[in-house]
């Protein structure tokens, strides 16, 4: 997942030129909050929190959903409350924990940035799961858990799905890049609620 961000951040790097002035109090949030979460893991019962993920889920896709109707009154100029930092921090506790859904939760967030674009916005989001992932990945790594025969090739995989769908992305029309996350948001819901409550 981690190298796959890595294509992702790098298939937007346009956007992440332009709005690199709001990356560094969110990168900070996420780093920390990915770090906890990742250290949570590794010593608690997944079962803590697998029952609380689909309506995460099911919340941020409503959020984002909604989000042209509540961001009426965003910020001209493009940055980040307070409040989202904070918000961010524990969108990026779940990441590194779990991190199912996790891109959905962080547009979420993002969508009341005042960023000009969708796309501005998924290229933001694909730096913090940069960091996220990159960070969560380190006590992973140091605790043995990591399954090398199946994470090198499908780092590789990732990192070109990474690319080439960011690239694929910034061509659609806004419109529809929504339209395909809600409807990914809508689809992971149902499979995870499924899963953990059926």
């Amino acid at each position: 997942m981690w190298v796959g961000t890595i294509g992702s951040a790098r298939g937007y790097r346009e956007e992440i030129a332009e709005h690199r002035g709001l990356l560094l109090p969110v990168i900070a949030a996420s780093v920390a909050g990915s770090l906890i979460g990742a250290c949570l893991l590794l010593v608690t019962p997944q079962s803590v929190f697998e029952r609380l993920i689909p309506w995460l889920l099911l919340f941020a896709t409503i959020v984002f959903a909604a989000s042209p109707l509540l961001t009426r009154r965003a910020p001209q100029t493009p940055r980040h409350a307070p409040w989202q930092i904070a918000i961010q921090f524990v969108v990026a506790i779940y990441g590194g924990y779990f991190g199912a859904g996790m891109s959905i939760l962080t547009l979420a967030v993002l969508a009341f940035s005042g960023l000009p674009s969708f796309n501005a916005q998924n290229a933001v989001k694909n730096v913090l799961a940069v960091s996220i992932n990159g960070v969560a990945l380190v006590p992973f790594v140091i605790a043995r858990i990591v399954d090398w025969r199946f994470a090198v090739p499908m780092a590789a995989l990732a990192l070109l799905g990474g690319y080439f769908g960011a690239r694929f992305f910034r061509r659609l029309p806004h419109w529809m890049s929504r339209a395909i996350v809600i409807g990914t948001g809508c689809t992971m819901t149902i499979v995870v609620f499924m899963h953990f409550h059926g």
